[in-house]
């Protein structure tokens, strides 16, 4: 079971407001959005975080990609995945580099930097137990990143394992425009 999309015809003048601001940055009215459309207030504040989320900050966004991919498949959300496997794709992320993100493949990839192997690891253990951050993954995160980088990588990571908890309990599914798509990256149900 789940809930309803809240369509354009039948949604107030606040959650057109948000539904406005989603559908000219992502090019489509996502199904994650119209469910917000029963809640209109969280609507906006979820949209405003998700702009301020996904852009160039104190990290890249391309890296925030390869957290939020790494997050959303631990978390089995095939959802997020393809939605954020297209974004990847736009961003110009290499399949390759999204293929090692896969289970431990990016500890040994070439196509992830030291940095990054941290951040994954970050990811992995934030997913698994967020107070057992070992001191060796603190130091390795500190070697290659600064503490603004540390904590927007964390809210990204957190946010986006919520995100991803949040649409499969609602049963959000993939949009038509997807059908027939085959992710790179599977989850197993």
């Amino acid at each position: 079971m789940s809930v309803s999309y809240v369509e354009r015809e039948q949604a107030d003048a606040e959650t057109i407001a948000f539904y406005d601001k989603s559908e000219d940055r992502f090019q489509a009215l996502l199904n994650i959005f119209k469910v917000f459309g029963h809640q209109p207030e969280y609507g906006t504040v979820f949209t405003e975080m998700i702009m301020a989320i996904l852009k160039d900050g104190v990290l890249d966004w391309k890296t925030k990609e390869l957290l939020i991919l790494k997050a959303t498949q631990r978390n089995q959300c095939q959802y997020c995945v393809v939605q954020h496997e297209r974004v990847s794709d736009m961003l110009g992320i290499a399949e390759e580099k999204i293929a090692d993100i896969d289970s431990d493949k990016y500890k040994t990839s070439p196509h992830f930097t030291e940095g990054e192997k941290a951040l994954m690891d970050l990811t992995v253990q934030i997913g698994e137990d967020a107070n057992r951050v070992s001191e060796e993954l603190w130091q390795r995160l500190h070697a290659n990143w600064t503490e603004p980088q540390i904590v927007d990588a964390v809210f990204v990571i957190t946010i986006y394992i919520a995100v991803s908890k949040f649409g499969d309990a609602l049963g959000v599914s993939l949009e038509p425009m997807f059908d027939g798509v085959q992710p790179i990256l599977k989850v197993q149900h």
